[in-house]
This record gives structure tokens, sequence and C-alpha cells, in this order.
């Protein structure tokens, strides 16, 4: 046994004692006198001494380098171990981050993209009304100037029917020809608008006395043309003269008569038409 291991000193020191020699020479030569520098060997490297690293196998490394070692060899690789583990619980926490943020995100996009559609609904609304408050503005405009233009046309009443009616003197009753002519007079206003009937009383005598009989025929006229031909009220003006002479009855101031005229409003009567 023990001529084994000095075989296995002379193994390992045998070739380390040779190149050392080898080298002390090659040194002492080139730095001979005389000696050139492309005659001097290059410096060698420097050569590890660790079995693993590149020395020269021999029995004793293999036997005593700790690499050998089982233990050795699980402490070196346990915090790897332990590095790699934490590496790969941080990449799945982080892909699970990631997808909860993706998954946020698109709940957000979502989210987001109902609220402009529901903002875009909510515009079109509004513009469709807006059109439609424009159109009736439009509407209510043009109403308007064609009403202002009706007012300002009220007072452009033209005669077109003008009718007397003879009383006896202390009379106030209608007699068949006043019905006549009534009737001929008031058959056209059925179903028009835009007229006013004027009925005008006259009577002799003096003072309230002929006014008041003079009120007393004009009564009569309107109660026929309101009950007979349903001529509204409110069309009919009733004035009652007395004894005074106006128009007409300039000619026959002593006369008991009643004058009626119908006066009609064409602008009126076209823009209702």
């Amino acid at each position: 046994m023990r001529n084994y291991i000095l075989l296995a000193a002379l193994l390992v020191f045998a070739p380390r004692l040779w190149a050392q020699q080898t080298n002390n020479s090659s040194t002492s030569a080139s730095n001979a006198p005389g000696a050139t520098q492309s005659d001097r060997e290059p410096l060698p490297s420097p050569r590890p001494k660790d079995f693993w690293d590149g020395d020269d196998p021999n029995l004793v490394n293999l036997v005593t380098h700790p690499f050998a070692n089982k233990k050795y060899v699980q402490r070196q690789i346990g915090p790897i171990r332990d590095r790699v583990t934490e590496l790969d619980q941080i990449t799945s926490e982080n892909n699970r981050m990631i997808k909860d943020v993706d998954s946020r995100a698109q709940q957000g996009i979502q989210l987001a993209s109902e609220k402009t559609s529901l903002a875009d609904q909510h515009a079109s609304d509004a513009t469709n009304k807006a059109q439609s408050a424009q159109t009736a503005a439009n509407q209510a405009s043009t109403r308007v100037s064609a009403a202002e233009q009706m007012v300002g046309s009220l007072d452009q009443y033209k005669g077109t029917a003008q009718t007397e009616i003879r009383f006896r003197p202390g009379q106030s009753v209608l007699s068949k020809s006043a019905k006549d002519a009534l009737d001929e007079m008031a058959s056209p206003l059925k179903d028009q608008r835009g007229y006013i009937v004027e009925v005008r009383g006259f009577s002799p005598g003096q003072g309230q006395a002929a006014i008041r009989n003079a009120q007393k025929m004009a009564d009569s006229v309107v109660r026929y043309l309101v009950l007979t031909h349903n001529i509204p009220v409110y069309r009919i003006y009733v004035m009652s003269m007395g004894n005074a002479a106006v128009g007409v009855s300039a000619k026959h101031p002593s006369a008991a008569r009643v004058e009626i005229n119908v006066l009609k409003n064409d602008v009126v009567t076209a823009a209702q038409r």
C-alpha cells in the first residue's frame, strides 16, 4: 500500500518538477547576452491548480476535490434551487397580476364604450328634440307673422251689402217684405267668417223718445237675424241713432227705419281659407 502511495506522489510531482526545470532553463537562455526579442519564449499563461479547471488529472485531486462530496453539491445547489423557486413564484404572481390588470382594463374599455354609446344616443335625442323645437319655433313665428298681418288688417272692413227696413210710425214689428229683405241679405252669410253686421235704427221725434223707438226697431232686426239665420250676436253691432240724419237717413229724415250694413274683411277671409 505504501508503494502505491509513493507511486502516486511521483506521478503527481514529477511532471511539475520537470516543467519547472524546463521553464528555468528557457528563461536563462532568453536572458542571455546577445539574445533578441524574437528568440525569447512567450510568457506562459497561468495554469489553474484545480483539477476541475484544467489541471492534469490525478487520483489525489479526484478523491480529495469537494465536488466529489454529495453534501457539498447539495449546499451549492440548494440556494440556486430556492432562487429558482422564488423566481417561479414571482413570475406566477406577475402573470396573475397582468391577467387581473388586463381583465380590469377590458371591463373599463367595455364600460367606457357603453357610456360613449349612451352619450351618443342622448346627443342624438337632444339633436332631434332641438330640431323639433326649431321647427315648432319656425311654425310659431310664421303663425305670429300671419296673426300680426291679420290684426293689422282688422280695421280694413268693406261694405258688401246694405239693406233698409221701413216701419210704420210707432211700430217695431217686421213685415213680410222686411223679412224677405233680411233673408236675402243674411242667406249668403251662412258658414262665412270675417264679417260684421252693422244695425242702425232711426226714428222721427225728439230726444229720448226717438232713441227708444229706434232701439226697439233695431232689436227686432237683430232678433230675427239671430233666431232665423243663426248669425252670432258678437258679429252684430247695434246703434240707436234716434232722429239723427246720418248717411242714407239724410235722404229720409222723417222715416222710421233700420239700416243694415254687412262689412267684410277680405284679408281675414283669405287667411282662414
